[in-house]
């Protein structure tokens, strides 16, 4: 006989012995020797490929009491054995019975504990493999507890979350598909998982309208917020072609459904910053259950009110601007992320929001909550600094959107604040231009007391002016001045002295001093010095003719990319065409006003 199968046959042998000798022994005469034996003896059939064996042994009505005690042991390599075997083979099947014989025979607890720990100790590309695996037998465990289940319930989606987390979103379409690491199977599956324990709650919230027992409950609220951070706030929600039932979609319609079941959506959407929160001593700790708190209920919002998951049990007697109010909290805390799949996420609930809104409806005492002035600086730090050049142009377009909304008034309220914190001159230029265009709708189509008189000036003193007076970077704050001086262009010629309805022919000795003066003399020293330093690239040109040379340029503290003379002397010519094109409108400006100023004088003579 070949020593491989007389050692197998040894095993077969060895596990017989053991269950013959605890056969006539009383449960509570069970000593740790003999688990020790029966997990060694039975990890040897698993591994020598006699699961078959095993199974009979486990399924024997007389070996009842001792798989109840000591089959939980055999978790780890049967777990083990299962991933070793291929999909097809017989030994694989034989497995998948053992496991769930010892679900439904094994001690509830012990089994509970040797799962958890099996999950807990899968890492890598296993993770999902094992907790797909093991859910089913994880759940029929859970329904036979009754001490501690909620606990326990809430310990089992906890840790099988934990051991997701680490692992990548798919976020395009191929990677969807693949699920290369079975994630968005897992994930909906923990949802099927969960479902007979939502089943208990609404069961029991049914029976009475004062269901006390919220243990379970609130355990089942942690597994969706965890699932609303992860892995839906970075996830791609929306439909795509070819995908017939988007994994990711079908997960987030469930998430939401648990909620509704347990009645916690309106709460969570519109009563989230007013609730308690959990108690932390350390503080650290309880910041960043601020914050993960904050990102999940912030996709909720999302969810519903843009990819409109659960919206048919909304309750539809909140007004839009009250929509609006409650999803500013939620849109700051998406537009603070930097990854695209969440700042989309900000801008889509946003862009939503502000949508359902009729233009001129927002009232400027909406500007008295500090989301409403915070969040528009967001959106300018997107517009500004975000590398992604679609979500750049989005954001503009939203903060157009949310200018039109807001009545006069507001709108005057939000230019100013722009005009104070945006500290970027291409957002500043934006701005005049929006100014312009009000003072324009005043003039032209209706008496607005906001862009016309003494409540015009307090805003054309914030941008008549040169910032640091004729020291100002005029290069850097082109666009700025550009809109300036058109916006003033634009009052000579539409307002005349006589009706001076804007205020500015008032003031007009005011805007020389701050603005036309210094903008002369910073015009006359930006162009001798750069005029200087065409002169000098020239000279050096000269001297190192043939050497190729190159210079590396330094902006903002990163290192641009090295640049020959040529391309020195071009960006120099650029900057004096700019000073050109300023000049020219400056000139054309001072033009206007004086021809005004001497036909009021002729007229007046």
């Amino acid at each position: 006989m070949p020593e491989e199968q007389s050692q197998t046959i040894m095993a077969v042998d060895e596990l017989q012995a053991i269950i013959q000798r605890c056969q006539i022994l009383e449960e509570a005469d069970f000593k740790g020797e003999d688990f020790n034996l029966f997990q060694v003896a039975g990890q040897k059939c698993l591994e020598d490929g006699y699961a078959a064996q095993l199974l009979e042994v486990i399924q024997n009505e007389k070996n009842k009491v001792i798989i109840k005690n000591m089959g939980w042991n055999l978790i780890s390599p049967l777990v083990r054995c299962i991933f070793m075997y291929k999909q097809e083979d017989d030994k694989r099947e034989h497995c998948l019975k053992i496991l769930d014989q010892l679900a439904q025979l094994c001690n509830p607890k012990e089994l509970f504990l040797g799962l958890l720990e099996q999950i807990e100790q899968t890492s890598g590309e296993q993770v999902c493999q094992t907790v797909m695996l093991l859910l089913q037998p994880l759940q029929t465990v859970l329904l036979k507890l009754h001490n501690k289940k909620a606990y326990s319930v809430g310990l089992s989606l906890a840790m099988i979350m934990n051991q997701l987390t680490p692992l990548p979103v798919p976020y395009t379409k191929q990677q969807i598909q693949e699920d290369k690491l079975g994630l968005c199977q897992c994930c909906n599956a923990v949802v099927d998982f969960a479902k007979p324990f939502v089943n208990e709650v609404v069961k029991n919230m049914e029976k009475s309208s004062e269901y006390n027992d919220m243990e379970l409950k609130e355990e089942l609220l942690k597994f969706c917020m965890k699932s609303l951070k992860y892995p839906l706030l970075t996830a791609q929600l929306e439909q795509l072609e070819g995908i017939e039932e988007h994994p990711f979609r079908h997960f987030a319609t469930e998430i939401i459904d648990i909620l509704w079941d347990i009645g916690e959506v309106i709460p969570l959407v519109f009563l989230h910053n007013k609730g308690k929160s959990p108690h932390w001593e350390n503080q650290e700790f309880a910041d960043i259950e601020r914050k993960n708190s904050a990102e999940s209920v912030a996709c909720l919002s999302y969810l519903m009110f843009v990819q409109h998951f659960g919206i048919d049990c909304f309750p539809m007697v909140f007004s839009p601007s009250y929509l609006l109010q409650c999803n500013m909290t939620h849109i700051e805390v998406l537009l603070k992320r930097t990854e695209e799949s969440v700042l989309s996420k900000g801008l889509d609930l946003f862009e939503s929001c502000l949508l359902r809104m009729e233009d001129n409806s927002l009232l400027h005492q909406y500007l008295e909550f500090r989301d409403f002035l915070s969040v528009p600086q967001d959106l300018v730090k997107v517009m500004t600094l975000c590398p992604i050049e679609h979500l750049r142009k989005k954001s503009l377009n939203i903060l157009q959107l949310f200018i039109d909304k807001f009545d006069a008034e507001g709108k005057h309220t939000l230019f100013r604040c722009l005009l104070k914190t945006s500290n970027h001159a291409g957002v500043e230029g934006y701005i005049i231009k929006n100014i312009k265009d009000q003072i324009h709708l005043s003039l032209t189509a209706c008496d607005n007391i906001w862009f016309t008189g003494h409540h015009l000036m307090s805003l054309l003193d914030l941008v008549l002016l040169l910032p640091e007076g004729a020291e100002t970077d005029l290069l850097q704050n082109s666009d700025r001045i550009m809109a300036s001086l058109n916006l003033l262009r634009y009052l000579v010629i539409k307002d005349s002295e006589s009706d001076n309805q804007t205020g500015v022919w008032t003031t007009l000795a005011k805007i020389e001093e701050n603005f036309l003066k210094p903008l002369h003399v910073g015009l006359n020293m930006s162009k001798a010095h750069y005029e200087a330093e065409i002169k000098n690239k020239k000279e050096n040109r000269r001297e190192a003719h043939g050497s190729n040379k190159v210079c590396s340029v330094t902006v903002s503290g990163e290192k641009m990319p090295a640049m020959t003379t040529e391309m020195q002397l071009q960006v120099l010519h650029s900057a004096l065409f700019t000073f050109d094109l300023i000049e020219s409108v400056l000139a054309r400006v001072e033009e206007l006003i004086e021809a005004k100023v001497k036909t009021v004088m002729d007229e007046n003579s």
